[in-house]
């Protein structure tokens, strides 16, 4: 608990100077040479392209060492390749493509990394454990490719600071469901899988995430003008991410359980490994991308860039 009282705020510090250097770039004019078509200045999302891309060369290091012990054959070297095209083609499509051109786009990278995998693992002349590492190559494009990379595709249609309500939001359950666990928790949620966690904590989580949902909704509409929902439906996302980012860190637990460990790594002190940290947030970034056009759409949240 004192590793993560003292990197917590540490943590924090490092994503929002990432979300503002991304929303200041943002605003500035490309350098002549790197003009290309209509784009004039920098891509929104361009810090936090590279930011993510860090996180995936470790996260998916972590993701190989879980399925080599659960005895997959895994590279290193093919599941960091796998997440990394995911995330550039999640940059990519984004960036103005037709509708058929980013289906063609994602099922092109899908092709390579399904091929680079096939040919990776099937290089000594032998079949044995190809199926299962390449199905764990796709995984990795998929898990932190592609899920990962809705982020991006928040940020391409958003202000940087509607994706730091998104994360701050996601991460208020896990905060809200540990302390009301502590304190009250009695009736586990699913023993088999997560001991720890409990029905009375997922409730905490949720009022948490809800609060914070609605109180982040407010800040951006007072600090950038983005539209306020009616409290309904400002509480509504903090529900909905808190569940599904609780089914995200299930969803790890799963694959580290199956594996026999406890923690994906040991990169973040107190933390554990990478992967324990984006957990809920990869399950959540592909939902908020949703709500977020349906709330654009229906007028309930709209605002600047």
């Amino acid at each position: 608990m004192r590793d993560r009282l003292l990197l917590g705020p540490v943590l924090i510090a490092l994503l929002i100077g990432g979300l503002a250097l991304d929303q200041w770039l943002g605003t500035k004019t490309l350098p002549e040479w790197a003009r290309v078509g209509s784009l004039t200045t920098y891509p929104r999302g361009t810090v936090i392209f590279i930011m993510m891309g860090l996180v995936s060369l470790v996260a998916s290091r972590e993701l190989a060492a879980i399925l080599a012990a659960n005895n997959v054959l895994a590279s290193k070297r093919v599941t960091t390749f796998a997440a990394l095209v995911g995330l550039t083609v999640s940059c990519v499509v984004p960036a103005g493509l037709g509708a058929l051109d980013a289906v063609a786009s994602v099922g092109t990278a899908g092709a390579v990394v399904l091929a680079v995998a096939l040919t990776f693992y099937s290089r000594h002349r032998s079949v044995e454990g190809v199926v299962a590492g390449t199905g764990g190559a796709l995984l990795s494009f998929v898990y932190l490719g592609l899920m990962f990379g809705f982020l991006l595709a928040i940020r391409r249609e958003n202000s940087a600071w509607v994706l730091l309500w998104l994360l701050l939001v996601t991460k208020a359950c896990d905060i809200g469901a540990y302390f009301t666990g502590k304190a009250i928790g009695r009736h586990k949620l699913i023993p088999w899988l997560s001991p720890g966690k409990t029905w009375e904590g997922l409730f905490g989580g949720m009022a948490l995430s809800a609060v914070v949902s609605w109180g982040g909704l407010w800040a951006l509409h007072r600090l950038t003008g983005y539209g306020l929902p009616g409290i309904g439906w400002a509480l509504l996302p903090g529900l909905l991410f808190a569940v599904v980012g609780q089914a995200g860190d299930l969803l790890e637990s799963m694959f580290k359980r199956d594996a026999g460990l406890k923690d994906s790594g040991a990169w973040v002190p107190g933390f554990g490994g990478v992967l324990d940290i984006i957990d809920s947030p990869l399950l959540v970034a592909p939902v908020g991308y949703w709500v977020l056009r349906l709330y654009e759409e229906a007028g309930l949240m709209t605002g600047p860039t």
